[in-house]
């Protein structure tokens, strides 16, 4: 990956409903404009996320997503209004910074969530949008989110029978029920779902044995928003139909792209890549042998940034 880069500008948008946005821009300002969307929901940019681009080549805009990250007022406050807070308006969101920062067109890259919302977004905005690269790929069906909480408990037995216990006795939607738990009154409520909810999440997400979780995993705060944004992003099925983002992806004709998923990815199976590749004609599915979903695992670095230089010196 590239150096680690500060960055030249950065500021806090009003996108509305009482939210303030986080953004920042580094690189070259007169590159080709990439905008990043993180993972989660909820996760906020990574200090790395800027890392996978060319700084000679890219005007590289990233931006923590509603509630999370350093945008205000954060998920993990018990007040905040997650009502305005879907994709819907995380859509919005991403359009009225392309307006902000001035950029006619840019490149939509995106990770994990991020590539479901990166799909959204171009689906809605195809003029907008001159390519787009997507790690681990997800477009939210509900067998995608079922896999996630209950089907993939076949492969992680133990640490699923504690996740299914966290969500009390009786419970037969997890998503639903965890959800309601992190937004209990009691607060020793809401931290006990937000540990049993990263501790099934940190779990998943590589089938490497020498895996770390990153150092926010011990970060009661980050906890909190990550879990209450994720639960309340999958409890509503992202609010699109089951499928649309598949359904719709005839809107995306003409723009190149590149898809970049682990073999070995248990959290988002690559069938979900690969139909989406055989759906886009201009889609190039990368797949990273021995890979699973977390972007730190071997050769994931390597094939990203071969992504990015792709469309480095592409007008």
């Amino acid at each position: 990956m590239y150096p680690e880069i500060e960055p030249y500008e950065h500021g806090m948008l009003d996108v509305g409903d009482g939210n303030l946005v986080y953004w920042e821009v580094c690189g070259n300002p007169d590159g080709k404009p990439v905008v990043c969307l993180h993972g989660g929901p909820g996760t906020g940019c990574s200090p790395g996320m800027a890392r996978q681009f060319d700084p000679e080549a890219y005007r590289i805009v990233v931006f923590d997503q509603r509630g999370s990250g350093r945008s205000l007022p954060h998920a993990s406050e018990f007040s905040t209004d997650l009502s305005v807070n879907t994709t819907g308006h995380l859509v919005a969101d991403i359009e009225r910074l392309r307006g902000h920062l001035g950029v006619e067109r840019w490149m939509v890259f995106g990770g994990s969530w991020g590539s479901t919302l990166g799909l959204r977004y171009a689906e809605l905005f195809p003029h907008r949008v001159t390519e787009v690269v997507l790690v681990a790929v997800t477009t939210s069906r509900y067998q995608e989110l079922h896999w996630l909480y209950n089907g993939l408990g076949m492969l992680f037995p133990e640490q699923w029978a504690r996740f299914r216990r966290g969500a009390g006795e009786g419970a037969t939607d997890l998503v639903e029920a965890y959800d309601a738990l992190l937004n209990s009154p009691d607060p020793e409520v809401r931290v006990k779902a937000a540990t049993d909810w990263t501790d099934w999440e940190a779990s998943i997400v590589s089938v490497h044995p020498d895996h770390k979780p990153g150092p926010r995993m011990s970060d009661p705060r980050w906890r909190m928003a990550f879990a209450r944004l994720t639960a309340h992003y999958f409890r509503h099925k992202v609010w699109l139909e089951d499928g649309q983002v598949l359904r719709d992806v005839g809107r995306l004709h003409g723009i190149p792209a590149v898809l970049v998923h682990g073999r070995l990815d248990l959290q988002g199976p690559l069938g979900t890549a690969w139909e989406l590749a055989q759906a886009w004609p201009g889609a190039e599915l990368v797949v990273v042998q021995g890979a699973s979903h977390a972007a730190s695992d071997p050769g994931m670095g390597a094939a990203v940034v071969a992504a990015t230089d792709k469309f480095a010196s592409r007008r």
